[in-house]
């Protein structure tokens, strides 16, 4: 069957994450380095994962009341501008901050601000494509954020590795790289903005605060009761902490092995490029085998991916052969999950199933930061820390299991 041609809205909704992305890749490689050069000597790992592990608690805890509110009518846009405006302003702030404990504030500042557009992005989905679509748009999304942040990044790269050449000193060359994955965020959501209209939503109501908050156990109810969802989210929480500790502290656990930086930054922009033809190809493959089953095979993917990563990655060859396997299945497991949610959960409620949606997923990612950080500094091995992350792939495969089938999905 013929590809259907993309519309507008969709084709708006997938260059946001175009422009996101250019952090998302900045924060995953060139920060951490970054960072360490701010940092005293030793607990570069263990400071980076508690920030993340804040950043990750503030947006679990704000986004189902927010996402109760972003469901009225004509809200959801409004958050998202109010979500890039401040994450654009903190992402430029970061290259002007020199001290490591205001650096890291300034970050969770960002990371909240651009995670939390995430929720709002993510929930637009419904409102962007049909039931039948949404596994394909999402994996559009994930790839082309995938190719599209490279642009900026090899910007920001040549800005920085060059700076001698340039003669500026490093922190002007991370002053301006700063500027520029601001400046192509800021860029990329206006098509969004544009094209994409809110069409699920609740009607305004009074006291819109109050009411999402005394809201809140009555949706967690109808979560528990739905079966599917029930078990769906569970499955979530663990095998998404996996995904996101490796996402956040690979660069981190990558310095701790003494790999050079410049090997770490290319080795990730490597995956950038593996991931983009990898999540188009698995998002059409689950119109063929099914969602679901497409998920387990990525779960069990990445448990292999935690066991390599712990025993055998010692060098800058072992963390290319790793960036090359992440990338394969990265964007697919992401893409994916966002889809299924999406098609599970009632479309005109979608942000504030996509908030609680979220809280599984950053308190999956609290409790994965934290358990490396912590089993880090316990033993002193960080390949410990990083074993630690593999029952939470066990534990997601497990309760995947028992999630229903989608018939056709």
């Amino acid at each position: 069957m013929a590809q259907q041609k993309m519309t507008k809205a969709e084709k708006s909704w997938i260059v946001y994450d175009v422009g996101n992305s250019a952090l998302v890749l900045l924060a995953t490689s060139v920060i951490p380095i970054y960072f360490s050069s701010l940092a005293p000597e030793g607990g570069v790992v263990v400071a980076w994962s508690y920030a993340e592990t804040v950043a990750s608690l503030i947006i679990a805890l704000l986004m189902p009341i927010l996402g109760s509110i972003a469901d009225m009518q004509g809200m959801k846009k409004k958050f998202i501008v109010g979500c890039v405006g401040t994450g654009v302003v903190a992402t430029v702030a970061l290259g002007f901050v020199t001290a490591a404990l205001a650096f890291l504030v300034v970050y969770v500042i960002s990371s909240v601000a651009l995670n939390s557009s995430m929720v709002f992005y993510d929930a637009l989905l419904v409102d962007t494509t049909t039931d039948e679509r949404m596994d394909e748009i999402s994996s559009q999304g994930y790839a082309w954020g995938y190719i599209g942040s490279c642009v900026p990044f090899i910007a920001c790269l040549g800005v920085v590795l060059g700076a001698d050449a340039l003669g500026i000193t490093m922190q002007t060359a991370m002053q301006i790289a700063f500027c520029i994955t601001g400046a192509w965020w800021a860029i990329f959501t206006i098509p969004l903005l544009r094209n994409v209209q809110q069409l699920h939503y609740k009607p305004r109501e009074p006291h819109a605060v109050s009411r999402a908050v005394r809201g809140l156990a009555g949706t967690l109810r109808e979560i528990w009761g739905n079966r599917a969802i029930r078990y769906y989210m569970i499955a979530y929480f663990f095998y998404i902490d996996g995904v996101h500790t490796i996402i956040k502290l690979s660069t981190s656990y990558g310095t701790d092995l003494g790999i050079d930086s410049t090997q770490l930054v290319l080795a990730l922009l490597v995956t950038q490029f593996v991931a983009f033809p990898s999540a188009i190809i698995y998002g059409r493959l689950s119109s063929r085998y099914g969602t679901r089953r497409m998920l387990l095979i990525a779960i069990a993917a990445y448990f292999g991916i935690t066991l390599f990563a712990a025993f055998f990655l010692r060098s800058a060859v072992e963390f290319w052969f790793l960036a090359i396997l992440v990338g394969m299945f990265q964007g697919g497991i992401q893409a994916l999950s966002r889809s299924e949610f999406g098609k599970l959960c009632p479309k005109e409620r979608a942000n504030e199933y996509f908030g609680f949606f979220d809280i599984f997923g950053k308190y999956a990612a609290i409790l994965g930061t934290f358990l490396v950080g912590t089993f880090t500094a316990l033993t002193g091995n960080s390949s410990i820390g990083v074993l630690s992350i593999a029952v939470l792939f066990v534990v997601g495969f497990c309760v995947m299991l028992r999630v229903p089938e989608r018939t056709g999905a």
